[in-house]
């Protein structure tokens, strides 16, 4: 009887287990996760765009934008820190965190508006494999934070 009760058990529970490998493999994919929304804000991931609401997961490629008004505050898995002002839009092009085996980097493109960053893990480890685009320049972070501001010129 208690063979019969441990084979069904162990049956029952094989999706379960199946189902916990699955969300493994995808939280793998995740390289942060947005702690703070304010107004409009969105996450365009390929051809969707979804709200950008506190606990939203965040992967490579994925796009925050800012309404008049919105913020975004995301913290990677690096415990790097990203807040995104009114009226931006900021790609995260590149994130890999394995320090274990030296494969590190941050690459994000701020297209327009305002970003604040604090350097986490990867920007103390090699903080040469941080870099932030915008339209018209590249940076490189020496240091652990700064902000950038990548709006309209400023007619002379």
């Amino acid at each position: 009887m208690k063979r019969i009760l441990f084979i069904t058990i162990l049956l029952a529970s094989m999706p379960v287990i199946a189902w916990g490998a699955a969300e493994a493999v995808l939280v793998q994919d995740v390289i942060g996760i947005v702690r703070t929304s304010e107004g409009k804000a969105s996450i365009t991931r390929g051809t969707q765009v979804l709200p950008a609401t506190v606990g939203a997961k965040l992967k490579t490629g994925d796009v925050l934008a800012t309404g008049p008004g919105g913020s975004v505050g995301v913290t990677l898995r690096d415990n790097s820190s990203l807040s995104i002002g009114p009226q931006s839009s900021i790609t995260l092009q590149d994130f890999l965190f394995s320090p274990a085996e030296g494969k590190l980097s941050l690459v994000a493109r701020l297209a327009k508006g305002t970003m604040a960053y604090m350097s986490g893990i990867i920007g103390k480890l090699a903080p040469e494999s941080v870099r932030f685009e915008t339209p018209v320049s590249t940076i490189g972070i020496r240091g652990t934070c700064f902000v950038i501001n990548a709006g309209e010129p400023v007619p002379n």
